[in-house]
């Protein structure tokens, strides 16, 4: 049966298939479009199992926010390399599942891939593009009161930050965001960095001062004040406000009244995946024209 290029046209802005694939397909099918299509995502999803043990550690991070800022979304969604973390297939896909993520309440990345629309559209996008795609993690923050703020860097950094407290903004919320995204504290409040961390960093600045020679009343001076500074720069509200150094986050915080800072979640694309070495990129281009 002869196929028609108008045929071919109409299964590639279908499924997105290359053009040789389609007409291959077709062909078999009989021209059924439909019977095509099966044909494709069997193969697809073949393709997509094949390349899932690669290493994804590009990708991107978003976010999603309820109408009333009440609720908020941040996902990473990984892939092998930069270029195609700037696909726009590729970030369709990551917004549409934060958005679906937010839409149905889902608070963990296994709920999300239990969705079958979602895992056939994940590897129907790994055969088009032919890298590992995968959904990472996904974290949902909520408050009753206040606002869920959120901020995004260059795609490679995504913030959430719950505000409690009626007079929380989507200014300040947006703002405190951006902070986290650039400063990378640790936890909100001085009192919640764990006694393992004081005293090991105590440790550490007793070995340097016992060096000085000074007096111990000195050398205990030397190291209480030292520690104070350091849970300054691990915790949020000690931090100074990357906007205007002037002024902490909690005294950022401390101009609305009653809003208090509950939880931040802070995700950074690949953060925690080890990457294997990798032949130079000509070599990776053309064992991929090889088939390889």
């Amino acid at each position: 049966m002869a196929i028609s290029a108008q045929q071919v046209k109409e299964l590639r802005e279908r499924t997105g298939a290359g053009m040789m694939e389609c007409k291959t397909v077709l062909t078999e099918a009989d021209g059924d479009m439909e019977a095509a299509i099966d044909l494709l995502r069997t193969r697809g999803l073949a393709k997509a199992d094949k390349k899932a043990s690669r290493v994804a550690a590009e990708g991107v991070i978003v976010t999603a926010l309820g109408a009333d800022q009440k609720q908020g979304i941040v996902l990473e969604v990984n892939c092998e390399t930069d270029f195609v973390a700037k696909n726009d297939d590729f970030l369709g896909l990551a917004r549409d599942c934060a958005e679906q993520a937010l839409k149905q309440g889902l608070k963990e990345v296994d709920a999300l891939l239990a969705d079958s629309s979602i895992e056939d559209r994940r590897k129907t996008l790994v055969s088009k593009l032919g890298e590992n795609i995968s959904l990472r993690r996904l974290q949902h923050l909520q408050v009753k009161d206040g606002v869920v703020g959120a901020y995004v860097h260059g795609s490679r950094i995504g913030v959430l930050v719950a505000l409690e407290g009626q007079a929380a903004t989507d200014e300040l919320g947006k703002d405190v965001a951006m902070h986290v995204a650039a400063a990378r504290p640790e936890v909100v409040r001085p009192d919640q960095v764990s006694p393992e961390r004081l005293a090991r960093e105590k440790d550490i600045l007793v070995a340097q001062a016992a060096e000085s020679g000074k007096p111990a009343d000195i050398i205990e001076k030397m190291i209480s004040g030292r520690l104070n500074k350091l849970v300054n720069e691990i915790a949020l509200t000690g931090q100074a406000f990357v906007k205007d150094p002037d002024k902490t986050v909690g005294q950022l915080v401390k101009a609305f009244p009653g809003v208090e800072v509950a939880e931040f979640i802070r995700f950074e694309v690949g953060e925690g995946i080890e990457k294997a070495p990798t032949a130079d990129f000509a070599s990776e281009v053309m064992a991929q024209v090889r088939g390889s």
